[in-house]
């Protein structure tokens, strides 16, 4: 098969080093691609939001398969952009993304199928946001209706950082992201990612992690796009898993195929649960980041099958194996993340890191350059590793962790401490 691979983050290293095991694999395309997929793929020189150049590269190139790792591309459009030129696409069409891409959408087909979800408000003045806010218990939830790169979430404990958050929001602060705002109910619990794959009909279970979304230890600091993650998640038992799928995917998954507008791709509901009760925070259009990673690791089947079969509506009946080992994750950033940071700053010890038991590590925002590994985002390596629990996969990506040299970024000590008993 020859394959596109849209995207150049920590997910989509993982998804390239987990696609180019495949025997059924003849040729990897990247766009664009990062330092840890040198010597998988041939990288081009198109942005992974290029849609008409990466859909017309594909026709030209004959691709059996174009997988898009991140959200971007897929609400710019590039799923349908590749099936009117008969591209299979692993991810969905704009208006399926769209439950990623607008809160109000995802509610609203909640609401349809009756998923259990938390409460919310929909405002694009400031006015009635705080009215609305004046009806609700601390702490309060603001959500940006459209994609904010995992910020676009702010948990207020007080009325004054919940107006500021409110006006801050509708004032511009996430761009045409933050033009209409959601306000909902704070939901207790806690929270895990589970994730399943579907060809728009028949829906394949992956398995669930939890990730860790504050910046700082203790669960401290603003929310980022995930400081790390672990997986098995205790907290998703069989109950949770089937009540998820029964409540929540399936009859999501109906309803889209029912208006005409057909899910493909990996479906990546974000719970919140409390005794063995899911609801859902979010829907996510892709895999999770740093989730996928995990996935990857864990995953004993071959990928790249399963994703053709999702863009190529071949999927029923389709199961796949998984390690019984544990896996976890711990994401290496710049200082000053996710707010203003430098970059630049070189990074030394990758290969001694990947010399560790179990260790792997994903590039997530890095560029080579005179021959140099350094620093080119906020989230910039992801230190995973496997081990026969998790404490053991905590305690060899820590190993991993130490044998990397980079003053410049920093990562938090306590990734796993509810699965491992500890105190936040």
């Amino acid at each position: 098969m020859k394959v596109l691979l849209v995207g150049g983050g920590g997910r989509e290293d993982a998804l390239g080093w987990k696609i180019a095991q495949s025997p059924e694999l003849s040729k990897l395309y990247l766009a664009p691609g990062g330092p840890g997929l040198n010597h998988i793929g041939d990288k081009l020189s198109i942005s992974a939001t290029d849609v008409e150049a990466l859909a017309d590269f594909a026709a030209e190139k004959r691709l059996d398969l174009v997988v898009v790792g991140p959200e971007a591309p897929l609400a710019a459009g590039l799923g349908d952009a590749l099936r009117k030129r008969g591209i299979a696409c692993f991810g969905p069409n704009r208006e399926a993304a769209q439950l990623e891409t607008s809160k109000c959408f995802m509610k609203e087909i909640c609401a349809a199928v009756g998923a259990p979800t938390a409460a919310y408000g929909r405002f694009t003045d400031a006015a009635p946001a705080k009215a609305f806010l004046r009806e609700q218990a601390a702490p309060y939830v603001i959500k940006a209706d459209g994609l904010a790169a995992g910020k676009g979430v702010v948990i207020a404990e007080t009325l004054e950082d919940a107006d500021a958050a409110v006006d801050e929001m509708l004032a511009g602060r996430f761009g045409e992201a933050g033009a209409a705002i959601v306000i909902e109910e704070f939901m207790t619990g806690e929270e895990a990612s589970f994730f399943a794959i579907t060809d728009g009909d028949a829906i394949v279970p992956l398995i669930a992690a939890q990730d860790h979304k504050r910046a700082f230890d203790g669960d401290k600091g603003p929310n980022t796009g995930g400081m790390g993650a672990y997986s098995p998640a205790p907290v998703f038992t069989q109950t949770v898993r089937e009540r998820a799928m029964q409540e929540i995917i399936t009859p999501v998954v109906a309803e889209m195929r029912r208006r005409g507008t057909p899910y493909i791709g990996v479906l990546y509901a974000g719970l919140m649960i409390e005794n063995e009760r899911p609801r859902l925070v979010e829907f996510n259009a892709r895999f999770g980041d740093p989730e996928c990673q995990l996935l990857m690791r864990r995953m004993q089947s071959d990928l790249l099958p399963i994703l053709h079969k999702s863009a190529s509506a071949s999927l029923a009946g389709y199961d796949i194996e998984w390690r019984d080992e544990a896996a976890a994750l711990v994401v290496m950033a710049a200082k000053g993340y996710p707010g203003d940071y430098e970059k630049g700053s070189e990074i030394n010890g990758i290969d001694d890191a990947n010399e560790k038991p179990g260790v792997i590590v994903f590039h997530a925002g890095t560029k080579m350059q005179d021959g140099k590994l350094l620093a080119n985002g906020g989230r910039v390596l992801n230190v995973t590793a496997t081990g026969k629990d998790i404490r053991e996969a905590v305690a060899r990506a820590y190993q991993g962790v130490d044998a990397i040299d980079w003053p410049e970024g920093f990562y938090r000590k306590d990734i796993g401490w509810r699965a491992l008993g500890g105190a936040a």
